[in-house]
């Protein structure tokens, strides 16, 4: 009895969500994208806001150029940032560099990816599919699953369960 006890926790640890994100790390070359999510917004909400982390392991430079989503009107690589007191928010229309060796996280209060015009709210539980275009390197899919309302990151999401 014990065994299956065992086995059953192992089998839920293995399906839980900090699992599920590990486990759609996703690697284009030398590039690797990992910890994608997102939150879940307000039933009317306009906007919603997607996280990751870039790590370039290769020699040469990678521009993450721009970001493709279903799930809303127009999606965007953005900036946000607080000057003078004041927040703003703005397209990165060059996209984002990542220097060879280099990690860049793209997470709340900085740089994001930006889904404006969403067609529905982003559920908790439910997955946001994205297309990321790098130069060199092309576009990669990937999932980004919706963490609760609010959270700051992934990790403190998933240290509260």
């Amino acid at each position: 009895m014990l065994n299956l006890k065992t086995a059953g926790i192992a089998l839920a640890l293995a399906l839980s969500p900090l699992s599920f994100a590990q486990a759609h790390d996703i690697k284009l070359g030398e590039v690797s994208i990992s910890n994608a999510w997102t939150r879940a917004t307000p039933p009317k909400a306009k906007a919603g806001g997607g996280f990751l982390t870039i790590t370039n392991g290769g020699s040469q430079a990678v521009v993450l150029k721009s970001a493709a989503s279903d799930v809303a009107k127009r999606t965007e690589i953005h900036e946000m940032a607080v000057t003078d007191g004041i927040m703003k928010m703005r397209e990165m229309k060059d996209g984002l560099s990542i220097a060879p060796g280099e990690t860049l996280e793209l997470k709340p209060g900085g740089y994001h990816v930006m889904f404006m015009g969403i067609h529905e709210a982003f559920t908790e539980g439910e997955t946001v599919s994205v297309t990321l275009m790098f130069e060199p390197g092309g576009p990669v899919d990937v999932q980004m699953p919706v963490h609760k309302m609010g959270v700051k990151s992934a990790m403190k999401h998933h240290s509260t369960h």
